[in-house]
C-alpha cells in the first residue's frame, strides 16, 4: 500500500495497456520541431483540405460561409483530437480503436456545428450534400492521415544522423524507466549513453552496472568532450551540495538540463503538470475531467440520456404501471447517496422492495433470496429496468452514464473508515454502469467485494476515457441479460 493510501494497480489489471492514455502525452517539448509540427497540426488542416476537396467535386466555390466552417472544424479538431498519437506497433485492434475515438470526437464537433449554424440561421448558406459528403468523408481521412503519420515519423527517427545524445544523473529505478521510455519514443531521436552515480557499484541496479561512466563531479567534463545534448537527473531535486555543485558546474556547456521527479512513492490518479500563476505544480490525485474533456464527458452524457428517455418513454410507463400495480408504496425510490467531491445527492430508481430505506443513516444490502424483494421487483433488478430513472439524474447533472455506483450514505460512512483511498471514486460524478459492475463486481456488502469494487472505481479513473466509457457501455447492454450478481 502506497503512503497515499488508495494504492490499487496490484490486483486489478491496467486498462488496455494505455491504450486509452491522453493524447496530449504524445506532444513532447523535447521532439524536433519539424516532428512537433506535424503530430501538431496534421489533425486541424485534415479536416480543412476534405471540405476544399468536397466543394470541388459539387462544383462549389470556398467562399465566406464556407470559410467560417474550416475555421470553426480546424479549431474544434485541434481541441477535441488534440495530436496525432505515436504506436510503436500500430496493431489492427489499435488502429480500430482509434477509428472509433475519432468517429466519436468527430461526431460531438459535427452536433455542435450543426446546432451553431442552426441558431444563428446560416444553415440556408451551404449545400446540404456538401456538408454531409464532408461530414462522413472526414474522419476517415483523419484516420489514414495518423496511420500514414505514424509511418512517417517513425521512418524518420530511424536515421541515426540526428540522434541527440544523453546521459542520466543517477543510476536507478527511475533512471533506469526513463531510459526505457526514451527508448520507446524514437521519434525524440535521444540515444542515452550511460550513467553517472556516486554509489557503490552494489548499491546500484544490475542492468545499470557496466554503463556507469562516472561520479558526479565528471558530469560537466564529460559532457564538454563528448558534446553531450542532454542532462537528465533522476537525483531529489534539494539543495544538497553535491547537487548545487553538479549544476553549477553544468553552466559551462550548452547542454538541457532537466530534472526527472521520483512520483513512484505517491500512488497518482490523473497526474498533471500544471501552472498557478507561474508556480509548477503537480496533480497527485485529480478528476479526469478537465477543460474540453470536461465539457466532452458532460455533452455525450446530455445527448445519451435524453435519447435514451425519448426513446425509452414506453418502457418507464409501462414499469412504473407494473410498480404501482404490483405492490403498495410508492412507484419512485428515492435514496441519499454521495455524489461528486462526496456531495449528498438524491438518486431515483424505481421501487423495487416492499420497504424503503433512504440509506441516510443504515442500509442492509439486497442479497440473494431477500424476502424484502417483490415479485416484480425481482423482474426489474435482474433486467436493470429500476435504474432507468437515474437518466433523469444523468440529465440534471448529478450523475452520469459511466462512474463509480453511487453507494448509500450508510454504506460510504462504513467503509471509508475500513478501506483506504475510499472516497477518491468521488473525484467524479456517479455512474449508472462503471468499471467495476462490468467486471463482476455489481453487488456484494462484504469487505472483499467492495474492496475490489473500489480498486476497479480508482482504476477507471486512472485511465478514463470517451473511448473507455463507449467500451464499458457495450459490456454492459452484453451482460445486462445475464447477470449473475442481478438480484
Amino acid at each position: 500500500m502506497s503512503s497515499t493510501g488508495y494504492s490499487t494497480r496490484s490486483s486489478v489489471p491496467a486498462i488496455g495497456q494505455r491504450a486509452w492514455r491522453d493524447r496530449a502525452g504524445d506532444v513532447s517539448a523535447s521532439e524536433p520541431f519539424s516532428i512537433f509540427a506535424l503530430k501538431s497540426l496534421l489533425y486541424p488542416i485534415i479536416p480543412v483540405i476534405t471540405l476544399m476537396l468536397c466543394l470541388a467535386f459539387w462544383g462549389k466555390s470556398l467562399y465566406g460561409p464556407y470559410i467560417l466552417v474550416a475555421v470553426l472544424s480546424f479549431l474544434g479538431v485541434a481541441d477535441l483530437l488534440d495530436v496525432v498519437p505515436l504506436r510503436i506497433t500500430p496493431a489492427s485492434v489499435m488502429a480500430l480503436r482509434s477509428l472509433l475515438d475519432i468517429l466519436l470526437r468527430w461526431g460531438v464537433l459535427m452536433v455542435f456545428l450543426w446546432l451553431l449554424l442552426g441558431l444563428s440561421y446560416l444553415s440556408h448558406h451551404f449545400s446540404k450534400p456538401v456538408l454531409m459528403t464532408w461530414a462522413i468523408s472526414t474522419p476517415f481521412a483523419l484516420w489514414i492521415g495518423e496511420l500514414v503519420a505514424q509511418q512517417m515519423l517513425l521512418r524518420r527517427s530511424k536515421s541515426k544522423a540526428r540522434l541527440r545524445k544523453a546521459v542520466i544523473v543517477g543510476a536507478n529505478d527511475l533512471a533506469l524507466q526513463l531510459e526505457q521510455n526514451i527508448g520507446g519514443r524514437p521519434t525524440l531521436q535521444i540515444s542515452v549513453g550511460g550513467y553517472f552515480e556516486d554509489r557503490a557499484v552494489a548499491r546500484v541496479p544490475d542492468e545499470c552496472v557496466g554503463r556507469v561512466l562516472g561520479s558526479l563531479h565528471e558530469v560537466a567534463e564529460y559532457v564538454t568532450q563528448h558534446n553531450v545534448d542532454i542532462v537528465y537527473i533522476t537525483l531529489p531535486m534539494v539543495p544538497q551540495p553535491r547537487i548545487l555543485d553538479l549544476l553549477n558546474s553544468l553552466r559551462d556547456s550548452t547542454a538541457s538540463i532537466y530534472f526527472v521527479p521520483d512520483l513512484k512513492v505517491f500512488d497518482l490518479v490523473q497526474p498533471r503538470f500544471d501552472l498557478v500563476d507561474g508556480i509548477p505544480v503537480i496533480a497527485v490525485c485529480e478528476s479526469p475531467y478537465y477543460g474540453v474533456r470536461g465539457l466532452l464527458k458532460r455533452m455525450s452524457d446530455v445527448f445519451i440520456s435524453g435519447t435514451a428517455l425519448l426513446l425509452l418513454t414506453p418502457v418507464l410507463v409501462a414499469v412504473a404501471i407494473g410498480v404501482k400495480v404490483s405492490s403498495a408504496g410508492p412507484v419512485i425510490y428515492r435514496q441519499r447517496r454521495y455524489g461528486l467531491d462526496g456531495k449528498e445527492i438524491i438518486v431515483y430508481k424505481f421501487r423495487s422492495l416492499s420497504v424503503v430505506e433512504d440509506g441516510a443513516t443504515s442500509y442492509t444490502q439486497v442479497g440473494r433470496n431477500d424476502p424484502r424483494v417483490t415479485p416484480f421487483g425481482a423482474f426489474i433488478r435482474k433486467t436493470s429496468l429500476d435504474e432507468l430513472p437515474q437518466l433523469f439524474n444523468v440529465l440534471r447533472g448529478d450523475m452520469s452514464i459511466v462512474g463509480p455506483r453511487p453507494h448509500a450514505v450508510a454504506v460510504n460512512e462504513q467503509y471509508r473508515r475500513q478501506i483506504p483511498g475510499y472516497m477518491v471514486r468521488h473525484k467524479v460524478k456517479p455512474g449508472i454502469t462503471g468499471w467495476a459492475q462490468v467486471n463482476g463486481y455489481r453487488g456484494g456488502d462484504d469487505l472483499d467485494s467492495m474492496t475490489m469494487r473500489i480498486r476497479y472505481d480508482i482504476e477507471y479513473l486512472r485511465h478514463w476515457s470517451l473511448g473507455l466509457d463507449l467500451i464499458i457501455m457495450l459490456k454492459t447492454a452484453s451482460i445486462i441479460w445475464n447477470d449473475r450478481h442481478a438480484y
